[in-house]
């Protein structure tokens, strides 16, 4: 099997306040763009769609641009900046540090079908 597709024209585009995604999926991986502006933070601009008081979805990364800082619901937490490759399972909340808007790659196909919807 060989299946190939381009960002250029994604399978689907969900815009969220201060961000949006775009995916694209395939037979065996869904892989998602996501956009976030300064200021955004998952608690606060997705979390009222998502109905969690944190994030749910289990990401694998890898960080393209700006920083980003991720807590754990155990407490644990770390900031993310462009190189970075990271996996955050379940149970989160993020948020941009500073004034650079972030974009980062989700390879996770329950992140592309189902982040940010209601």
């Amino acid at each position: 099997m060989l299946e190939v597709k381009t960002l250029d024209k994604p399978d689907e585009r969900r815009d969220f306040p201060q961000g949006h995604l775009e995916a694209v999926h395939m037979t065996d991986l869904d892989f998602a763009v996501a956009t976030f502006e300064p200021g955004w933070r998952w608690s606060q601009s997705v979390a009222p769609l998502a109905g969690t008081d944190t994030c749910q979805m289990h990401h694998n990364c890898y960080m393209v641009q700006g920083r980003m800082h991720i807590r754990m619901d155990d407490g644990g937490e770390s900031e993310v900046g462009p190189g970075d490759v990271f996996v955050c399972s379940p149970g989160h909340d993020a948020w941009v540090v500073g004034d650079d808007q972030v974009v980062v790659y989700d390879f996770q196909g329950q992140t592309a079908r189902e982040y940010a919807k209601a």
